[in-house]
């Protein structure tokens, strides 16, 4: 059967503690779990992809099991996903879904990422209950309002942004 390649994209600005519950349990179910940082300027990013790509992989390599971490790597790409899953070998996208409304939408990806690339499938995994209501956006306006976003992100991430927001 060879190597399952999954590919776990966003644009993780900033990653989340939602982000960090599926990448956990996406490496469960891979034998390699690509997290793909997508650039997406369109977005208007808080942090450069490289930024992003560093702060994944600071919280993988503290708050993320050793067992599970060593087939976890991150990379950043600006193409389609399925095309950089594709050149990845990937065989698996990874999308979380937090509510009934990011079904539709997540739905439609997975659907067009299928008919451009029919050996990829997508694989949806509920976000914690903890979590439902978590977005990046969330986070950003909170942290740009001076609220506490401790609760959101992991440690690395809220001191990340309290310095990007402070510089």
């Amino acid at each position: 059967m060879g190597n399952r390649i999954a590919i776990y994209p966003g644009t993780f600005d900033p990653l989340t503690l939602g982000h960090l519950d599926i990448l956990r349990r996406a490496a469960t179910v891979c034998d390699e779990l690509i997290v793909g940082v997508a650039e997406n300027t369109g977005k208007n990013p808080l942090f450069t992809v490289e930024e992003r790509i560093k702060l994944v992989q600071q919280v993988i390599e503290n708050e993320v099991k050793n067992d599970v971490s060593a087939n976890i790597k991150v990379m950043g790409f600006n193409n389609l996903l399925v095309e950089f899953a594709h050149e990845q070998g990937a065989s698996m996208i990874i999308r979380g879904l937090r509510a009934v409304s990011d079904f539709e939408y997540e739905f439609q990806m997975a659907s067009a990422n299928k008919r451009l690339h029919h050996s990829i499938e997508t694989l949806f995994l509920m976000a914690a209950e903890q979590q439902h209501f978590v977005a990046s956006r969330l986070v950003k306006e909170v942290a740009q309002y001076g609220g506490e976003i401790r609760s959101f992100v992991p440690e690395i991430v809220a001191n990340a942004i309290a310095e990007k927001l402070n510089a």
